[in-house]
Order: structure tokens, then C-alpha cells, then sequence
């Protein structure tokens, strides 16, 4: 392991455990409130713009946390990797964005969870790519930074979806 990974070590083994345990959680709340998920074209929508994004987000967290550890990785395989993958994510995050703000379920404070933070997480990956391509240390602690932003606003948004699937079970049956 290169130097400029040694004292982030314990931090991506960290980022990309609690990434991971926390999917996997979120496949368990799903899987057993799959009866709330229904085939109708808006709750697949709905799905695409609140779901779906939280996976992503900590697929991307766990994607971050083992390609900085890599052993053989150097500053410009690392600024190259996470300049590709920002461009993707950028794009991705700005399509959720604004689907958020088109849904008629959002509010602000989904707006910004779901929509505004993932996107200036991504868009770090802007800076810190050419920073890491010059061997600048700033950019892994950017990096980090943003990191560590984006798994803490997906822990509010995953407590966001398990809250509102709770209140659809708890709501009752409609009368046709």
C-alpha cells in the first residue's frame, strides 16, 4: 500500500463496511415490505426516484471504499477512477435531482437529501480528481469529506423510505 493510503486505511475499511451492512439492511426492510410495492406505473416511479438512488449511493460509498484499497493504486490510477466515475454519478444524481423536485411526495428536506447533496458529493469528484493527478493530499481529504457527507445523508434517506413504507402499513385499508 502507497503511503498517501496508509493513514486512510482504517477510514475506507470503515466507510465501505458501514455502506455495505446498511444495503444490506435496506434489502431486508424491502424484502419484507415487498407487499407495499406494487406494479403500478407511479409506485415504480417512485421506486426509480427514492429507492433506487439509496442503493446507488451506497454502492457508489462501497465502490469508493475498495478501489482506495487497492494495493497497487497510485495517485493518478486514483484520480483517473474517480474522475470517470464522477462524470456517471454526476449525471445520475442530477436526473434523481430533479425528479425529486417534479414528485408530488417531496418535500424540502427530500429535495436536499435525495436531490441537491448527492449531487454536490458527485461534483466534488470534479476537484478532487486533478488534485490527486498532482499528488495533492487536499484531494483525498476532500474526498473523504464527501464520502463521508454522502453516506450520512443516505442513513436520513434510507430512515426516510423505512418511515414512509411504515405509515403505508399502518394506514388502513381504503374502501372501494
Amino acid at each position: 500500500m502507497l503511503p498517501m493510503f496508509a493513514a486512510w486505511h482504517e477510514f475506507y475499511v470503515l466507510l465501505g463496511t458501514a455502506a455495505a451492512a446498511l444495503v444490506a439492511l435496506l434489502f431486508v426492510a424491502v424484502s419484507i415490505a415487498t407487499s407495499l410495492l406494487s406494479a403500478e406505473p407511479e409506485s415504480r416511479r417512485n421506486t426509480r426516484t427514492f429507492m433506487s438512488p439509496v442503493v446507488f449511493h451506497y454502492a457508489n460509498i462501497l465502490f469508493l471504499s475498495l478501489i482506495a484499497l487497492v494495493p497497487t493504486q497510485t495517485w493518478q490510477s486514483f484520480g483517473l477512477v474517480i474522475g470517470l466515475a464522477s462524470i456517471g454519478n454526476v449525471v445520475y444524481a442530477t436526473v434523481i435531482a430533479v425528479r425529486v423536485h417534479r414528485s408530488s411526495y417531496s418535500d424540502i428536506a427530500d429535495r436536499i437529501g435525495y436531490g441537491a447533496i448527492p449531487v454536490l458529493c458527485y461534483a466534488c469528484g470534479f476537484v478532487v480528481a486533478p488534485l490527486l493527478w498532482q499528488e495533492k493530499s487536499i484531494g483525498l481529504d476532500i474526498l473523504a469529506g464527501a464520502a463521508l457527507l454522502l453516506l450520512v445523508i443516505n442513513i436520513r434517506n434510507a430512515w426516510d423510505l423505512m418511515l414512509s413504507l411504515a405509515r403505508r402499513v399502518n394506514q388502513p385499508p381504503s374502501n372501494p
